[in-house]
């Protein structure tokens, strides 16, 4: 099950960090979201049907894009 942990600079506080959550816990196949707001980072755990670029594309369209060179 693959794991990735992104920089999101969007993340300004705990709300942040809850919608995130929310949404991407709803995208099928995603099986856990944590989320670190000092830090600016989230892990997610993803099986099939979710891709990585599936929750990246998620991330753009809620306005929390990943910061794409890390």
């Amino acid at each position: 099950m693959p794991k990735e942990t992104l920089l999101i600079p969007k993340i300004h506080c705990a709300g942040c960090v809850g919608a995130i959550k929310f949404e991407l816990g709803e995208l099928p196949g995603v099986t856990s979201v944590e989320g670190d707001m000092l830090r600016r980072m989230i892990e997610v755990e993803y099986d099939a049907p979710a891709t990585l670029d599936a929750v990246v594309a998620l991330l753009h369209e809620i306005n929390y894009p990943p910061r794409q060179d890390q």
